[in-house]
């Protein structure tokens, strides 16, 4: 009886573990309630290399996450919804823009705040965007425009 006693009370102990350990990850991936934040929407060109849950930056500093992403069928952009931490006011102006941490890291969504003193509200549009920037493309521009030079000037010579 003693053994099977220690066998639940053990199980008990690692259930309550990992129940917290799940209670941890969703407050820090944002899976938890969204209280204490208002939603903004933007539509991009291309959301490539974000998903739900990427961070949304202002300054190089957390202010939120991407809550959902979805294709509007009418115009064939990218309809992207982010929660902002309640708190950051953003003029009405702002740029919103999916930025890259380098090379080879992740992309991230960047707030570059405006001028105006008019402020977006919960449920505003963002009308300033800007996509990602393919670097497969921005290579393949670089590399065919630099053989095209290199045979351009063989042909001057």
């Amino acid at each position: 009886m003693s053994e099977s006693r220690t066998e639940v009370a053990i199980g008990a102990g690692v259930l309550a573990v990992a129940l917290g350990f799940l209670v941890y990850a969703g407050q820090g991936s944002g899976i938890g309630g969204r209280s204490g934040s208002y939603e903004l929407t933007a539509a991009f060109r291309s959301v490539e290399g974000i998903t739900t849950g990427t961070d949304v930056r202002l300054a190089g500093v957390k202010v939120g996450t991407v809550t959902a992403l979805a294709l509007n069928p009418t115009n064939f952009f990218a309809d992207a919804k982010v929660a902002i931490r309640d708190g950051i006011v953003l003029p009405d102006d702002s740029t919103i823009v999916i930025a890259s941490e380098g090379l080879l890291g992740g992309s991230f969504v960047e707030i570059l705040p405006g001028g105006s003193p008019d402020n977006l509200g919960p449920g505003d549009e963002i009308e300033n965007t800007q996509g990602a920037v393919s670097v497969i493309a921005l290579l393949m521009k670089f590399v065919g425009a630099s053989s095209g030079d290199e045979t351009s000037g063989a042909a001057t010579e």
